[in-house]
């Protein structure tokens, strides 16, 4: 992989007319030992988030050792960087073999289940592989409700009675049993996670036994830009959020028993950004070579606003207007679908034109995970970038450096 000081430098040396992924070990490695200082029990990295290879190896070198896996892949991208992480299968909804292949290949013994047929399925792989039930915990998945950009409570989750009938089971049978609940991806309410332990608390006392454990989820929520022209979301730090979910833990006494967090968006976010080609200007629409199908899908969504930095070609002499003038501009992707329009404006100088450069920021959630190959079109390209995308030059697009670090 080919290494420059930041991304300005790549697109200079570079030229390139395809996107280029611009990957930051040193801030993903940094951002997930800050995480993990600050929550007192496991952390489980959720591989859905990133599950690219430099982005596993750099979290296992960076001391993460368990991950929240969804699937088979995810099964055997772990395993492809780390021959002893443990994996926990977090997806309440899974198919009959892949509980088997779980159990049986990669050794995994903690799973979570929202729904007696769910139970069903792995006891028939349990008994059929011969396992002591006593290996293996199991999450019960609780319904919550809460204030987060992505909310992930609609389909997922017991509510609170059926959960105490789902955890009984599940004791008769032999499993350990733990509670999980999910609050949604990036969270824009600190009162959030209290609401969820609430819920966790009135199951757990309704139940005949001691449960092995608590895992909190997700959506610890990352920092990315402000758009100027709509109202301002008041998003809680990172910090902010941290101790208050420790001091509710201790409130609702649930801080003496394991703990797991399965943090993304907030570990992935910073570590890569995205250097896409204006392929023309027309007016005040910029046409680039990614967008919805492939890295922008946060964008289209309008649920998150990512800042943009010019890196203008030196190839074009002459522009009209000038570069501290900003000027939103409506962006459209790469592909012919015309849905392919990103929801929110670039703010970009208004000298932008066809052949220049932009930089996205904070591009390392998701979009790597969610891109298509859709009309052929499959951004795959990655340098590596010692600068931290916030250590650079203001962004011009969408958010200043002080309205990010606020």
């Amino acid at each position: 992989m080919q290494r420059f000081e930041n991304a300005r430098a790549a697109a200079l040396a570079l030229r390139p007319d395809e996107p280029v992924y611009c990957f930051r070990p040193q801030v993903l490695k940094a951002d997930a030992v800050q995480f993990m200082g600050m929550f007192a029990g496991k952390t489980a990295y959720a591989v859905k988030t990133n599950g690219e290879p430099i982005v596993l190896k750099a979290l296992v070198e960076a001391g993460v050792t368990a991950f929240d896996v969804a699937s088979p892949g995810e099964f055997a991208a772990v395993r492809e960087v780390s021959a002893d992480a443990e994996m926990l299968y977090m997806h309440p909804v899974k198919a009959q073999s892949d509980i088997k292949l779980a159990l049986e290949k990669y050794r995994i013994r903690v799973i979570a289940v929202d729904h007696e047929d769910e139970i069903t399925k792995l006891t028939r792989v349990v008994r059929a592989l011969d396992i002591d039930p006593a290996a293996i915990t199991v999450f019960v998945r609780v319904q919550t409700k809460g204030h987060a950009a992505y909310e992930l409570s609609k389909k997922f989750g017991a509510g609170p009675a059926y959960a105490v009938e789902l955890g009984e089971r599940l004791a008769r049978t032999g499993y350990k049993v733990g509670l999980c609940f999910h609050v949604g991806s990036q969270i824009e309410d600190p009162d959030t996670y209290e609401r969820a332990l609430a819920s966790a608390d009135w199951v757990r006392n309704r139940l005949s036994f001691e449960l092995a454990g608590l895992d909190v989820g997700g959506g610890f929520p990352a920092e990315y830009g402000h758009d100027p022209n709509r109202k301002k979301i008041e998003m809680p730090s990172l910090g902010q959020i941290m101790s208050r979910l420790s001091g509710d833990l201790k409130e609702y006494q649930f801080d003496q028993m394991p703990l797991v967090a399965e943090p993304g968006r907030v570990i992935a976010a910073r570590c890569l950004s995205l250097i896409v080609r204006v392929l023309l200007r027309k007016g005040r629409r910029l046409y680039i070579n990614d967008g919805i199908w492939a890295s922008l899908s946060d964008s289209w969504t309008g649920k998150i606003t990512l800042p943009a930095r010019f890196i203008p070609d030196p190839a074009i002499r002459s522009r009209n207007g000038s570069e501290k003038t900003i000027v939103p501009f409506k962006v459209c992707g790469a592909t012919c679908d015309s849905v392919d329009i990103l929801s929110r404006p670039f703010w970009l100088p208004e000298t932008v034109d066809t052949g220049d450069w932009i930089e996205i920021g904070h591009i390392g959630a998701y979009s790597l995970s969610l891109r298509t190959h859709f009309n052929g079109f499959y951004p795959n390209t990655f340098v590596e970038v010692i600068t931290p995308f916030d250590e650079g030059d203001a962004p011009e697009g969408f958010a200043s450096l002080e309205t990010m670090a606020e």
